[in-house]
């Protein structure tokens, strides 16, 4: 790794007690992708406007006067619920932070909340959308000291993420939240499918967990830490009452296979159950 990719390298434990090393995302890779979600937006007002002008062409109606009118409706949508509603999707991004490999993360290492990104997005317009009006407000004497001023007080918002070591805008310090990088990989070989030594566990140990624990051992299996790999081995030793002596990597994915054969096998059934929390 890099220097500069070990400088924007965060280690974080999640809620679970899973390590992570997570790539903070820089400020150019974090501009780009503003950069290609206001394209995005001005491509759907576009495609608003052409489609209105296309109905005044079919009714013969005179649609030039209501463009105007539907350029700033839709700015107005766009500027308040685009960024919203893609980061509530389970991506946590934007198309424009899809297409750099980026997404949006709490800094506690939990699930992504509602109102983190509501919080994070209200923010925006003042950090970005207020700025960008005084720039392009033009004026003389008073008027003009006015746009100058509030220009260089909202400069201040534009210009913070490069001076803090996290690259966060106001809107993450308020969320509570961070945009890290979040490359595409090939898909991995299935888990299940792979050898796992013929343990036979009993349905109340299969049914201490639940899927989101699933997820988290099969990255635990895939990273190959030994120190992790013990860890976990002994929390579900503990949990399930498993004392047959049998090495972790090995007892983790005996223990995994038969967990997701059971989810698996419920699901079938119509019984999903969420996390270890949830009852049975």
């Amino acid at each position: 790794m890099s220097a500069a990719g070990a400088k924007m390298t965060r280690e974080m434990v999640t809620p679970e007690g899973v390590d992570l090393a997570l790539r903070l995302a820089d400020g150019g890779e974090r501009a780009a992708a503003f950069a290609l979600d206001l394209l995005f937006m001005v491509l759907i007002l576009i495609a608003m406007s052409l489609g209105l002008a296309l109905l005044g062409y079919l009714t013969g109606i005179a649609m030039v006067e209501y463009v105007a009118a539907v350029w700033l409706l839709g700015f107005f949508l766009l500027r308040n619920f685009y960024f919203t509603a893609f980061e509530l999707t389970l991506r946590a991004s934007t198309p424009g932070k899809r297409i750099t490999g980026l997404r949006v993360a709490m800094r506690d290492g939990s699930p992504l909340t509602a109102n983190a990104v509501f919080a994070r997005n209200a923010m925006r317009e003042l950090e970005v959308f207020l700025p960008m009006m005084f720039l392009f407000t033009q004026g003389s004497g008073v008027d003009a000291w006015i746009s100058l001023i509030g220009t260089v007080w909202c400069g201040v918002f534009v210009f913070f993420p490069l001076f803090n070591r996290d690259r966060l805008r106001i809107g993450d310090l308020v969320g509570g939240t961070w945009v890290v990088v979040a490359p595409k990989r090939i898909l991995d070989d299935d888990l299940s499918a792979q050898a796992a030594p013929a343990v036979l566990f009993s349905e109340a140990a299969l049914d201490a967990y639940g899927i989101k624990e699933l997820g988290i051992l099969e990255n635990v299996l895939r990273r190959k830490d030994q120190a992790i790999m013990a860890a976990v081995a002994m929390r579900i030793r503990a949990k399930t009452g498993f004392d047959t002596p049998m090495p972790d990597e090995q007892f983790l994915a005996a223990y995994y296979k038969g967990l997701r054969g059971r989810l698996e096998g419920r699901l079938l059934f119509g019984v999903r159950r969420r996390d270890k929390h949830q009852k049975v």
